[in-house]
């Protein structure tokens, strides 16, 4: 440890301050002051609680222990607590202190997530004295916005990558001059899964998948996937042949995934939803690009039903009309989006891997910053 630096514990460098306001205290009121949640900036209020800059740090739910810088004349709702210096402190250091540390291992309750000052104040930190804090703080702000900038742009080059794909798919099915047929008439079945639970047999041979196990090609099980015996199985098949396309139509992935069958040992719950498509007329790759085009999102949000939980019914794809070209034209239209597609894939996992490693070494410059290695 450099000399003057003293091992200190978080509280002695910042104390915390609550708020009472509540989102519902906030409809009717307007102002010139920011107020802030979880989200950031909520609305201008007529009143403000921090004269200074301060900390704002989500206390209670989603996101717990993420921090956010907030200006002078500003306020925070009840699910953050204000986090301040006390004298001798930069609050930009305490923020990049915050930053560096792992507060969820404090949290508290399951339904609603909470973590208490009482418990990550005593956390231990090396502390310098104030000009070197700011020496810090200048690095820092220095190296976090290059990467940021490196980040953003990874960011953006990751979006143009999927808009490039999306206009690809919006160019493919966008020909009038072919004919649109309903989806039924192109399949030999439509149908969905098993609407209850099955009776479920850890030792099993046979899974009950819904469309949260769909990917882009595969059925994927995992551990929690449910099992069942051969006189479930009996019960409740259904006819999936080499023709069969998966398609979620239930929750928060409804129309998102899709799949191919291939064999495996499966019944369906009510999410997934299979189409047995007549391979004389419809390519089953053609159908998988047209689920996830624009043009077929549109269409399901549309048609759904429900609202605390989204639902595709059967009808309506069953009445789905989709661009029919002659199956050369689907074949030779499936083989330039799979090669555009493997692009897409390539680039988004690089600009993916960009943004992962702008995360990973910020937490290493705040590593440094605190072991006196800046």
């Amino acid at each position: 440890m450099k000399k003057d630096w003293e091992i200190k514990k978080l509280k002695d460098i910042c104390e915390k301050g609550s708020s009472n306001v509540n989102m519902k205290d906030l409809s009717n009121l307007g102002g010139n002051y920011p107020i802030y949640g979880a989200s950031g900036f909520i609305q201008n209020v007529n009143f403000y609680h921090q004269e200074k800059e301060y900390i704002g740090i989500i206390k209670d739910g989603s996101g717990i222990g993420r921090t956010m810088l907030l200006p002078a004349k500003s306020s925070v709702i009840g699910t953050l607590q204000y986090i301040l210096p006390k004298e001798g402190n930069s609050i930009h250091f305490i923020n990049y202190a915050l930053q560096s540390l792992d507060l969820s291992k404090y949290k508290q309750g399951a339904a609603i997530p909470h973590i208490y000052f009482r418990d990550y104040g005593e956390t231990e930190l090396v502390v310098p004295p104030l000009e070197e804090q700011k020496r810090i703080v200048k690095i820092l702000d220095e190296k976090f916005a290059q990467l940021e900038t490196i980040k953003t742009n990874a960011q953006t080059n990751l979006q143009n990558a999927k808009d490039l794909f999306q206009s690809q798919l919006a160019k493919a099915f966008s020909n009038t001059t072919w004919e649109k047929k309903r989806l039924q008439d192109c399949t030999s079945i439509i149908g969905d899964g098993l609407h209850g639970t099955p009776k479920y047999d850890e030792n099993g041979n046979y899974y009950f998948i819904n469309g949260s196990n769909l990917t882009i090609t595969d059925i994927v099980f995992t551990p929690e996937t449910k099992r069942v015996n051969e006189t479930e199985y009996q019960k409740y098949k259904v006819e999936l042949n080499e023709n069969t396309v998966f398609l979620s139509i239930n929750g928060s992935t409804l129309g998102k995934r899709t799949a191919f069958y291939n064999n495996e040992p499966v019944i369906l719950g009510k999410s997934a939803c299979y189409i047995n498509v007549k391979s004389n007329t419809l390519n089953k790759y053609f159908l998988r690009h047209f689920f996830s085009s624009d043009i077929f999102q549109e269409y399901a949000w549309k048609e759904k039903t429900g609202a605390a939980i989204p639902n595709l019914g059967l009808k309506a794809m069953r009445d789905l009309k989709i661009p029919l070209p002659p199956l050369s034209e689907q074949k030779r239209i499936v083989k330039e989006l799979d090669t555009l597609s493997e692009k897409v894939r390539q680039l988004q996992e690089i600009y993916t891997k960009q943004i992962a490693d702008c995360d990973e070494l910020k937490q290493s410059l705040l590593q440094k910053a605190f072991t006196g290695e800046l």
